[in-house]
């Protein structure tokens, strides 16, 4: 692409790069000049625009922008995703539903290696998203780009998006009490509010006491889809309450603990296929933290590993929560 000031004489068929104003109205930026638009341009006095003009091999800024968008995205139907139309060099890529969007980091950073005027950005890795919520934007920076490197960009971006939607449609959530005295009604209404946000339906209040016993039985009754549970006293322990309840009930502990803040306190496991969280004390306020990361995934049926929770150190020093009973400084 060739791009600088041209005479009027040359201009029909290049891209205007700046608008101009005329008595009534302007030319945009980024439109193809007319013999027309030319003649426009000389009744204002111009004889001459700054403009740019594709050469042999180029691509013209939309079709570069569509392009690559069905790449990253071959099946949008399969991949739960909706590609927009191409205007101004951008594509941009909605949810077609609620769910967590996987994003292979890997094949996005390399195509934004290739040619600095061909750029993909997207939200966070596993990020919770609504039907219709953006996910990428595919920005051709440049009114045209070489198509040599627009197909390396587009090898290197193959499917590189997909929605990952809810699984989980029911959630149970059983608290604790240590003294008989919470009623489980501030838990129960921050939760639902969490799962309303993906469209779970929660099952009704349930409170037993803080012993293994009780929480083991409530645990291995519930036909939820995914357990939560949130103790009236935090779980310090992979063999405190909460975890030992879990096994008693025939379930499994697969991590306890996470680099994330607030959060730590955080089990995870599952009970006949179906996953099990042990929440931190902080899921009782609305405001993220790190039982959000887990509990997110797990509802869109995506494993988490302990390696996964390891990574969550990096970015896991979130918002304090005022109200919890130790803040990080007095």
């Amino acid at each position: 692409m060739k791009f600088g000031t041209l005479s009027l004489d040359h201009a029909e068929g290049a891209v205007l790069a700046h608008s101009v104003a005329l008595d009534k109205g302007r030319l945009r930026k980024g439109r193809v000049l007319s013999a027309e638009d030319v003649e426009t341009l000389r009744g204002v006095g111009l004889s001459e625009v700054i403009a740019a003009r594709l050469e042999a091999g180029d691509l013209g800024e939309d079709v570069a922008a569509a392009r690559l968008a069905q790449a990253l995205v071959p099946d949008p139907e399969r991949a739960g995703l909706r590609i927009g139309k191409a205007a101004t060099g951008r594509v941009n890529l909605h949810a077609e539903a609620p769910g967590v969007i996987e994003v292979l980091a890997d094949r996005i950073h390399a195509l934004n290696a290739l040619h600095p005027m061909i750029t993909v950005a997207t939200v966070r890795e596993w990020q919770r998203v609504a039907a219709g919520s953006m996910v990428a934007t595919v920005k051709i920076i440049s009114y045209a780009v070489p198509e040599a490197a627009l197909e390396a960009a587009c090898l290197a971006a193959q499917s590189a998006l997909r929605l990952r939607p809810v699984v989980c449609r029911t959630a149970q959530l059983i608290q604790t009490t240590v003294d008989g005295k919470d009623n489980g009604d501030k838990g129960q209404a921050v939760t639902q509010d969490r799962l309303d946000r993906l469209g779970v339906t929660l099952g009704p209040q349930q409170v037993v006491p803080h012993r293994a016993e009780p929480l083991a039985k409530a645990i291995g009754e519930t036909q939820a889809d995914i357990v939560l549970i949130l103790t009236g006293s935090a779980t310090s322990d992979l063999f405190d309450v909460a975890p030992e309840a879990v096994r008693q009930a025939g379930g499994s502990v697969t991590h306890f603990g996470m680099p994330v803040d607030p959060g730590n306190l955080l089990f995870f496991g599952t009970l006949q296929g179906r996953p099990v969280i042990g929440l931190p004390g902080c899921a009782r306020a609305p405001a993220l933290n790190g039982a959000d990361f887990v509990l997110e995934r797990l509802l869109c049926g995506v494993p988490v590993t302990s390696q996964d929770i390891a990574g969550m150190g990096v970015g896991g020093l979130l918002k304090e929560i005022p109200a919890r009973g130790r803040l990080r400084e007095a």
